[in-house]
């Protein structure tokens, strides 16, 4: 019977959980398996594996093979080279305790790049975080920049609205007092007018005058010439 280390979906929609499985090969993907070997998350950053190394050698070799991703999880793990290691002590090319020795070197030069590269992630998230505080307290500065300067502006245009009015009320009283200054202007050629038209009337009294006085004198000699006959 074929045995394969393969990966078993579990978990919900759009957040996938797997479990490492060793399974009869014709069996179907999330169907029955033989043995439950580890776990891998893959919604976390990194990836969170967990497994049980010395039950996946173990099966590794009784001749199971795995997926190529359950190779990678297995290697990530040091299930791989494990393996490796107990084929070299078995061809006598080194003891249990030089291949004991040697993965847990492995695992602690293993362990140092995860850490290195989960301090790496730490970081840059606190920066981001940082980034963004930053960016909300400039946008909350402006914010509040803005709300005290709107009262400001407010004040400014009534106080523009308060000098226009000024000023129109100036314009509209001058324009009154040049009306009040016109108006006499304009009656006095009347009054000029009718005192013309007046003195004409009187003329004629001061011509009849001498006509009178002419026809007195021309009178004169006759009354003289028949005193004298």
């Amino acid at each position: 019977m074929p045995v394969r280390i393969r990966l078993q979906r579990h978990g919900k929609k759009g957040k996938p959980f797997y479990w490492i499985v060793a399974a009869d090969g014709r069996a179907k993907r999330d169907g029955r398996y033989l043995e439950k070997i580890g776990t891998y998350n893959p919604n976390t950053n990194p990836g969170t594996v967990e497994l049980d190394v010395d039950q996946a050698v173990k099966w590794l070799e009784n001749g199971a093979q795995p997926s190529d991703t359950a190779r990678t999880l297995l290697s990530y793990r040091g299930a791989m080279i494990k393996h490796h290691l107990n084929g070299g002590v078995k061809k006598g090319a080194f003891s249990q305790e030089e291949a004991d020795k040697r993965f847990a070197a492995w695992l602690e030069e293993k362990q140092a790049k995860i850490q290195a590269k989960i301090d790496g992630l730490d970081k840059t998230k606190a920066n981001d975080l940082a980034q963004r505080l930053e960016a909300e307290k400039a946008v909350n500065q402006k914010r509040i920049a803005d709300l005290t300067a709107a009262p400001e502006a407010e004040q400014a245009e009534e106080g523009e609205t308060a000098e226009v009015a000024a000023e129109t009320a100036t314009e509209e009283a001058a324009a009154t007092e040049t009306a009040a200054d016109e108006a006499p202007a304009q009656e006095a050629p009347a009054v000029e007018e009718s005192k013309a038209e007046e003195v004409p009337a009187e003329a004629p009294k001061t011509d009849e005058a001498p006509a009178a006085e002419v026809t007195k004198s021309e009178d004169a000699p006759a009354e003289e010439e028949e005193t004298k006959e």
